[in-house]
């Protein structure tokens, strides 16, 4: 496991301790426990692009400000997150229920490589930003606004859901060739006690700029 996979692993722990806390309060139930991803949105054989879907140049590096995901009503601020005192990475602040963070010493969204981005699915006060992370479907479009002006437009290739013990660290945060995104929030099963006893990732590559 590379040092930034290392890194990226303590941040999800992280994650994983700030999520939940609206569901502990209130107990799972009927509408309250957010979407998790079907099988059918998982990959079929390991990460790969879907067929036919375009691909684009990457992006020279520059800030992302805002991410837009229209089919479930994300439109929030991003955060750039830096590393803990314990080397993990730092979470989005929980008291704001629309906003993301992205991984700072790590590639922007746009840019050539895998990039980075966390938010969390609820907090006390009720769902946040990533709360409907799970029900995204295969061709979704992320947008990724950057502080230079252009827009970045990326498509899902899938959705997938780990449960904490087997997080697959190289899959979700390995290298990649084009411009790649993973959006990462809580997910999988739930207990009063513990929380969200994994995690949701949407894999998605850059199709476009604007």
């Amino acid at each position: 496991m590379s040092p930034s996979a290392q890194k990226a692993k303590g941040w999800l722990v992280g994650i994983a301790v700030l999520c939940g806390i609206w569901l502990v309060q209130n107990g799972p139930g009927g509408q309250i426990v957010p979407p998790q991803p079907s099988s059918a949105q998982a990959f079929a054989a390991g990460p790969q692009l879907q067929p036919g879907s375009p691909v684009a140049e990457p992006m020279d590096r520059s800030e992302p400000v805002r991410i837009r995901i229209p089919v479930i009503e994300v439109d929030a601020p991003m955060t750039r997150l830096g590393l803990a005192a314990d080397g993990s990475l730092d979470v989005p602040p929980d008291e704001n229920r629309n906003l993301a963070g992205w991984y700072g010493g790590g590639v922007p969204p746009g840019a050539r490589g895998t990039a980075i981005v966390a938010g969390h699915v609820d907090n006390a006060d009720g769902p946040a930003v990533f709360y409907a992370l799970g029900s995204l479907t295969k061709g979704t479009t992320v947008e990724v606004d950057r502080r230079d002006g252009s827009t970045a437009v990326f498509s899902v290739d899938a959705i997938e859901v780990y449960d904490n013990d087997d997080f697959p660290d190289q899959r979700v945060y390995g290298d990649a060739p084009h411009a790649a995104l993973r959006l990462i929030t809580c997910g999988g099963g739930f207990s009063k006690e513990t929380g969200y006893q994994g995690n949701v990732v949407a894999y998605a590559h850059l199709t476009g700029v604007r």
